[in-house]
Formats: structure tokens, C-alpha cells, sequence
């Protein structure tokens, strides 16, 4: 496992690289512990970051919260402890959640995966 984590790759963005795009939103973010790229987690409408694992195959994420560090396994589902990955580790401690500020309709709640 610890051959699919690469310390020294740099997050995509300081938010979900695929809503980014398609002036979605997010719940929380999660970041690649292989290629870094960010994007947002199940609860999220669009679950991108899941969704990029099962296009590449990259089993491990962390969580790109302020103060989480935890990682996820999708092929173990399982939580488990790792290093540090290169900074940023977070999104913007300002930056809400859910998120971007401006993009969060008032029926959010309506909207996501519980």
C-alpha cells in the first residue's frame, strides 16, 4: 500500500477539480494519495473522488479537510493512519463546507447522499 501513496504530489486545487469545472458543489474533499488530485467525497452529488478511483485505479485518499488526516482505502474499505502528503494538506481553513462559497444552493441538503 504504502507504493500507492506519493508524498510529494501536489493537490490539483484548493476544491473539486471536476465541480470546479461544472460549477457544481461539495460536502467535504478528498485528495489522491497517488496523483493528488481533490475531489469531493460520497455524500458530495457528483462523488468524484470515488469516481476517480474507479477510473484509475488509485486505491487511497485523505481526506483534504482541515485538521482530518485520516486516509480511506476503497479496495479495503478501510480507514487507516499514513504520512503526511506535500502541502497543502487542506483546502483553505476559510473556504466552507459544504463548498465553494456562492455555489451551495439553499436545498443542498436535498441534494445529497446520506
Amino acid at each position: 500500500m504504502s507504493s500507492d501513496i506519493d508524498t510529494n504530489a501536489a493537490p490539483s486545487g484548493t476544491g473539486c477539480l471536476e465541480c470546479e469545472a461544472q460549477d457544481g458543489f461539495w460536502v467535504h474533499l478528498r485528495r489522491c494519495a497517488s496523483c493528488g488530485h481533490v475531489g469531493c467525497c460520497d455524500t458530495s452529488p457528483e462523488q468524484h473522488a470515488t469516481a476517480h478511483f474507479r477510473e484509475t485505479g488509485h486505491r487511497l485518499v485523505q481526506s483534504f479537510e482541515p485538521g482530518e488526516d485520516w486516509y480511506w482505502d476503497y479496495v479495503d474499505e478501510t480507514m487507516f493512519a499514513g504520512p503526511e502528503l506535500a502541502p497543502p494538506t487542506s483546502h483553505p481553513a476559510d473556504q466552507p463546507a459544504p463548498g465553494p462559497r456562492g455555489r451551495v444552493p439553499g436545498n443542498w441538503r436535498d441534494l445529497i447522499h446520506t
